[in-house]
């Protein structure tokens, strides 16, 4: 198995041995760590650089709008480096930047066509934001891309899959009142869903409440099995095989 989106913070970079083989005795075999801002994608590349079963994607989430602003030139200069396989995590979030809306929306489509320039997906962030993400996307077609987290309805889901965007599947699905992403499960096709953990959020049954990690990921798969009614083998082939379309290594 493959965890799509996580993130890997400063105290835990000397633990990563540690994580990465726990991670192997639980059937997951690589990790694609997602940036945010310059800092953390200059570390995911750093950290991916070193061991062959990380990947990890950059770029710039809406935050740096309202903190340190953004330099795209630099971001493009890292995209040099091969562990590099995706644009992401960008997007719109309106719970936490409710002004600047234009601002927010310029940033994505810019990040979209720098993907598109380089044959990259996206990864996309929306919170609170999801008809104009939908919208962006169907007036900027990315040629990959996959709703991170997604925690949406079944009816923009399906709006989604119909631009060719993959659903990202997380901890929330294991929750007790998760009914929102249960029916989106139950009722999209297996080959447009892929796993994450976003760790160290979204800590999945039974250790929610505690940090999240990446070797957490069955817990994430064995769900969407019971949900569908399938063997957690079919969902380990048919998501791993869809991550390896996704992001193309």
């Amino acid at each position: 198995m493959i965890d799509i989106h996580c993130h890997i913070e400063d105290d835990e970079i000397k633990n990563i041995e540690n994580i990465i083989n726990k991670c192997k005795e639980n059937n997951v075999n690589n990790i694609i760590l997602s940036g945010y801002d310059l800092e953390s994608s200059e570390k995911a590349i750093e950290l991916a650089k070193n061991h062959n079963e990380i990947y990890c994607t950059i770029g710039f989430l809406p935050n740096v709008i309202y903190e340190n602003g953004y330099d795209l030139k630099k971001l493009e200069q890292l995209l040099i480096n091969k562990k590099v396989i995706g644009i992401g995590e960008i997007g719109l979030d309106y719970y936490w930047y409710k002004d600047k809306k234009d601002k927010q929306k310029e940033l994505f489509i810019k990040q979209i066509n720098l993907a598109n320039k380089y044959d990259l997906p996206v990864i996309i962030h929306c919170r609170d934001a999801i008809n104009d993400c939908y919208e962006i996307l169907k007036d900027n077609k990315p040629k990959r891309a996959v709703m991170h987290c997604y925690s949406g309805s079944l009816e923009m889901a399906k709006k989604f899959i119909d631009l060719g965007i993959y659903i990202s599947i997380g901890g929330i699905s294991t929750f007790k009142n998760a009914k929102n992403i249960v029916k989106v499960i139950e009722n999209i096709p297996l080959s447009y869903i892929v796993l994450e953990t976003d760790s160290p959020y979204l800590t999945p049954e039974p250790h929610r409440g505690k940090k999240n990690y990446p070797y957490y990921i069955p817990y994430i798969a064995s769900r969407i099995a019971q949900i569908k009614g399938i063997s957690i083998e079919e969902v380990e082939n048919i998501t791993t095989k869809n991550t390896h379309h996704l992001f193309d290594f």
